[in-house]
């Protein structure tokens, strides 16, 4: 069996994102996950001052910005575009087993 990981991310409030307006965050959310991967591995030419702990837990911060994002945006697709999250999620998960990523569910 595959193993998982449940993370509840809670609809916001007090917002109005649009498609487009939750993209760029999207991006901007994902960048800013980037540059704090580059500060970990000394990718970004700056000497890491925090520690290796400190560093590792401002990425997972920023992980969780990425994914409240993308949350984010499903939320605007089922409630502006009538999409339906759940089965275009299983349909992802099926192809995920066809191309051998996941043996099931």
């Amino acid at each position: 069996m595959a193993q998982t990981k449940e993370i509840h991310l809670p609809r916001l409030d007090g917002l109005s994102p649009t498609l487009e307006s939750t993209a760029l965050k999207l991006m901007e959310e994902a960048g800013e996950l980037g540059a704090a991967i580059g500060k970990v591995r000394g990718l970004s030419g700056e000497r890491v001052v925090t520690g290796e702990e400190d560093a590792i837990r401002r990425v997972a911060e920023e992980l969780l910005d990425v994914a409240q994002t993308a949350v984010t945006m499903m939320f605007v697709l089922e409630e502006s575009y009538d999409v339906q999250i759940g089965e275009i999620l299983e349909a992802h998960i099926e192809k995920l087993i066809r191309r051998g990523y996941l043996k099931s569910v």
